[in-house]
């Protein structure tokens, strides 16, 4: 064998026996289950933060705010707020009242706005939800733990 293989030989049974063993299993943290409905609110892999739709009850106002508020309660109970939210995907049965109230939105993110999705649907799981919000946040390692 000539040097060149019998390296290649060696760093492939090297590699074999430092991945021998370990799991594919990723660790997540999660928050508020629901076995009924089987989802989580919030799950928490490595430093990024799935948070489920959120909903509320009210007129399209009430129904952000809430929706908004719900949000900010899951990202406090992981050490977080809406400055680590990266991405929002916002649900909706009417995308022009969305866009009528969507101050009521920005407030929570005071000007440091993820990227976002708006899609209008016909309708949500709740039949009297206006609009459901999820996100992605991403946290800094510290806050992990």
């Amino acid at each position: 064998m000539k040097l060149r293989e019998l390296l290649l030989l060696l760093s492939l049974f090297l590699f074999s026996i430092h991945t021998f063993g370990q799991s594919d299993t990723i660790v997540k943290k999660k928050y508020q289950v629901s076995q009924g409905a089987g989802y989580a609110q919030a799950v928490l892999v490595d430093n990024v933060l799935y948070i489920s739709g959120t909903v509320a009850s009210g007129d399209m106002a009430a129904q952000l705010k809430g929706a908004y508020t719900g949000i900010e309660k899951t990202l406090k109970a992981y050490g977080a707020n809406f400055q680590n939210v990266v991405k929002e995907n916002l649900y909706t049965t009417d995308i022009e009242a969305v866009k009528s109230n969507n101050e009521v939105r920005k407030a929570f993110y005071k000007g440091d706005y993820p990227a976002a999705t708006w899609v209008q649907i016909s309708r949500l799981f709740m039949p009297q939800a206006l609009v459901e919000v999820e996100v992605i946040a991403h946290l800094p390692a510290n806050k992990t733990k």
